[in-house]
């Protein structure tokens, strides 16, 4: 076992970034990820590394496809209205088939909002973001070390599949400071980057980087192999938690990030009132994992209740999971408000007694 060390979230996004062999950064500064951003400042020219404070988001984002095209291991750290700025670039890094990884720690919004931690953008991450038939896995941590844990994976994937992903975490994750170990892990078997356009290195053509195609025919050959490719990541790269789900519940609770702390503590109090609760808790956003639905649809009396800091994004995912065998309903508070467990329970309590009700 290694040491821990007491570090905030967003400045253990850049360590982990460096150990997982990270070779470039560009950014620009938002709150509340800026920290990410100074980290790798100070830590990438030390290592002979580059790192970039672009402009925008905007140029952020296409200094990652240029570096990204050469095979290199890169990465960008926004928040919120950054990540919007970015949408276009990241179709582009899709489109090519450019891997890299984005981080997103979330704000509240629409427009500027505010600073404060939200979950609003998962419809932004999971739904594409940018134009085009694309998607991009994206991992959703609950504690700092995940998140530090979470970034060897997403590079991992991002490198597998020849695709841009995303570690997406709320503001109070990338705010809050934790113990968390650096751990040393057995790595994933990567392919050769042999498509990289990095001269000619003993081929008899240049490699190319593009996402245009002007033949329809091309472009639809094109947009079937990526389907295929997402289609395998979803069966290969869906991950969850299922907390008290190996028993028979009154309800169970879906919630990620911070959110599904908060939930686990409202089903120890929850317990002393009788009332049983389980917890799904996705850890991939995309491809949401419809399996944990499936384990636990016969394990709940009431139906399941989806907690976000949302004003309801997540919960359309959760419908289409159960697909009407079990009631669904939604807590949420948005604006950078945090649920508070004495209020989800209010709603567990309401929800089990009408369910209740219904059953007599």
């Amino acid at each position: 076992m290694g040491n821990k060390v007491l570090m905030k979230g967003t400045e253990a996004i850049g360590e982990a970034a460096v150990r997982a062999d990270c070779q470039c950064f560009f950014g620009y500064p938002i709150t509340p990820q800026t920290e990410v951003a100074a980290y790798m400042a100070k830590k990438m020219p030390k290592l002979g590394r580059a790192f970039v404070q672009a402009e925008s988001e905007v140029a952020a984002i296409n200094m990652v496809y240029g570096a990204a095209g050469t095979g290199v291991r890169c990465m960008t750290s926004s928040s919120s209205p950054g990540i919007s700025l970015m949408a276009e670039g990241i179709s582009y890094l899709a489109g090519a088939e450019l891997p890299c990884l984005i981080i997103n720690i979330v704000r509240g919004g629409p427009g500027l909002g505010s600073i404060q931690a939200a979950q609003s953008d998962y419809f932004q991450a999971t739904k594409g973001g940018g134009h085009g038939d694309y998607n991009m896995p994206v991992f959703a941590p609950s504690s700092v070390q995940e998140m530090v844990d979470l970034i060897q994976d997403a590079f991992d994937v991002a490198d597998l599949y020849r695709t841009p992903s995303m570690v997406m975490g709320d503001g109070m994750l990338g705010q809050m400071m934790e113990p968390v170990e650096f751990r040393e892990r057995e790595p994933r078997r990567l392919p050769e980057k042999d498509w990289a356009a990095t001269g000619l290195l003993g081929r008899t053509k240049h490699n190319v980087i593009n996402s245009l195609y002007l033949e329809p025919e091309e472009l639809e050959q094109h947009n079937t192999r990526l389907q295929a490719k997402y289609k395998t990541i979803q069966e290969n790269e869906t991950r969850y938690e299922l907390f008290h789900c190996d028993r028979e519940n009154d309800l169970i609770l879906v919630a990620y990030g911070t959110t599904s702390r908060i939930c686990k503590n409202v089903i120890k109090a929850a317990e002393k009132d009788g009332i049983k609760l389980g917890l799904v808790r996705p850890i991939t956003l995309w491809p949401f994992p419809d399996q944990a639905f499936e384990e636990t649809v016969t394990r709940t009396k009431f139906g399941y209740l989806s907690v976000e800091m949302s004003a309801g994004q997540m919960v359309e995912d959760v419908r289409l999971a159960v697909n009407g065998r079990k009631p669904i309903d939604f807590y949420g508070r948005t604006g950078g408000m945090v649920p508070h467990p004495d209020d989800i329970l209010a709603r567990v309590k309401q929800m089990v007694l009408e369910g209740v009700s219904l059953w007599h």
